[in-house]
């Protein structure tokens, strides 16, 4: 399910330029305390790995950049999606924010003017997808002096498609209670992929962004939708927009809330 919420501030939405722990902690502080803890807490546990099954996009609306301050600045209305297979999530989080009429970012209290909810369904086993959020994918290794060290990897890299197979695998897994089935997801580029270097916490995260074709079963491309493709999907990364000659899909407008 992908929930759309579009806000209209009443003044300057002002925010760093590394703002997806800020919406994280949005999307928490508006569900009930039940689900907030259950994700934050437990999640979904495969293998010892905890999922937590949502993901959620950048923030889309006209803005402006300020470098020397290393903010980023909202003045007009702007639009989040959150996407999720788990419908209790969903549930809390559409409650939360019809009952609440706000979203709170940082330091931002913004009104929310209207909720829309759409269930979208991969119809085959090859789809084109465009990144609402940076798509990251990453394996640690040890150097010969035995720390640990990050490389990330981008799309048509050696073993890319092995790990982002195993990471939908894994959270087909932690939805379902069984294994995935078999076969392997691909994932190409059409056209540029732009790279993203981000910060969440004080960690450099490097993901990529653009127009991406996407293949393998069927359910694994859906679960990829509905969770976000590849890792760090509940800190923002790898939020997906079906294009439309792959997809059917059925919405509807929970509230206008002005």
């Amino acid at each position: 399910m992908h929930i759309t919420i579009v806000m209209k501030p009443q003044q300057t939405v002002n925010l760093p330029l590394d703002y997806n722990h800020i919406v994280q902690s949005a999307i928490y502080n508006v569900m009930d305390n039940g689900m907030a803890s259950f994700l934050h807490q437990q999640g979904f546990i495969v293998n010892g790995r905890i999922y937590r099954l949502f993901c959620f996009s950048r923030l889309n609306g006209f803005y402006n950049i300020d470098r020397h301050s290393g903010r980023i600045l909202f003045p007009q209305t702007l639009q989040l999606i959150i996407t999720s297979p788990v419908s209790a999530f969903v549930e809390s989080l559409a409650d939360g924010l019809l009952q609440q009429r706000e979203i709170r970012l940082g330091a931002n209290v913004i009104a929310v003017e209207s909720v829309s909810a759409q269930s979208i369904k991969v119809k085959n086993d090859s789809m084109v997808v465009k990144t609402l959020s940076p798509v990251v994918m990453y394996s640690t290794v040890l150097r010969p002096n035995g720390r640990k060290y990050t490389v990330y990897f981008q799309p048509g890299d050696p073993g890319y498609d092995a790990l982002i197979t195993a990471n939908l695998q894994k959270k087909y897994k932690a939805f379902y209670g069984h294994e995935a089935p078999v076969g392997r997801v691909k994932v190409s580029s059409k056209g540029v992929v732009r790279m993203s270097v981000l910060q969440y916490k004080g960690t450099v995260i490097k993901g990529y962004s653009g127009l991406l074709q996407v293949t393998g079963p069927q359910k694994l491309l859906q679960i990829a939708v509905d969770c976000g493709l590849g890792s760090k999907n509940s800190q923002g990364m790898g939020c997906l927009q079906l294009q439309r000659q792959n997809q059917s899909s059925r919405g509807v407008i929970l509230e206008e809330v002005l």
